[in-house]
């Protein structure tokens, strides 16, 4: 390849993650902007911004929103997501599993991925129980900060979670800043018993219990959870962990991860 080819591959790429860059940031802020906001936002450039704003607009994945050229997410983009969840499997099963487990506990029923240094509930069923409890699907919240972060981070080193996690995410929403050690002490114990459940750190009346739906070599790439009124969930510990695991190992097996079915029952009790 010659130099000149060189650059233009690399000019090509750059371009490429700013796009996504700008989608990305958009998707996070849930709100139309125009493009010298984004531009200022993200730090770069606004010709460049407003150059791939438009090349974006072009091929729908960017919509005018507001008349004042302020812009968002576009339609293009719920096409492609649906053809995603058409194809794969986890998303589908998952919501399926959801549907099971609102129904035979009542509560809110999540599940709950990794978004790059943050987490996320990616699905939700609420409970048919007069009294909800819902989260925002899509918003992004420190991994620390909840019951699936123990789980899904647990197939990495201590230094890869310390690496991972930005230093002020261990600070809870109490004010008080957790020790990395301590979580990471989390962490391992959550991975032998195969489940984590704790009086959240965002909700203070609210109980929450995550288990791990694990892919072939044993990842924790998703975590089903529910997020149940703090008596209510104490009270049928038990039972809900019974429903969870039963579930999260259907999706398990189905991925071809191979498990000990007795490990995680036999520490509930």
């Amino acid at each position: 390849m010659t130099e000149a080819a060189g650059d233009s591959v690399s000019r090509r790429t750059r371009g490429l993650d700013r796009a996504f860059e700008i989608l990305e940031f958009l998707r996070v802020k849930r709100q139309p902007m125009r493009p010298n906001e984004i531009a200022a936002e993200i730090g770069a450039p606004r010709s460049s911004v407003y150059e791939l704003v438009n090349l974006l607009l072009s091929h729908g994945m960017l919509d005018y929103q507001g008349g004042d050229g302020r812009v968002f997410l576009g339609r293009r983009l719920y096409f492609l997501g649906t053809a995603y969840a058409e194809q794969f499997d986890l998303m589908r099963e998952c919501d399926r599993m959801l549907v099971r487990l609102a129904e035979e506990t009542r509560e809110t029923a999540q599940m709950c991925l990794l978004e790059g240094r943050k987490y996320t509930v990616a699905m939700m069923r609420e409970g048919v129980r007069p009294f909800r409890i819902s989260s925002n699907v899509g918003e992004l919240v420190s991994i620390a900060w909840t019951a699936s972060g123990r789980l899904l981070v647990s197939h990495l080193t201590d230094q890869q979670i310390i690496d991972l996690i930005p230093p002020e995410d261990f600070v809870l929403p109490n004010g008080r800043r957790m020790d990395p050690s301590e979580f990471i002490s989390q962490v391992r114990q959550a991975d032998r018993d195969g489940f984590f459940t704790f009086n959240s750190e965002v909700e203070n009346f609210t109980h929450c219990f995550a288990v791990p739906v694990r892919q072939a070599d044993g990842a924790c790439i998703a975590t089903l959870c529910l997020v149940t009124p703090r008596e209510d969930g104490l009270r049928n510990r038990t039972g809900y962990l019974e429903s969870l695991l039963s579930a999260a190992n259907e999706i398990s097996d189905k991925l071809g991860y191979q498990q000990i079915r007795d490990r995680s029952t036999a520490r509930i009790g």
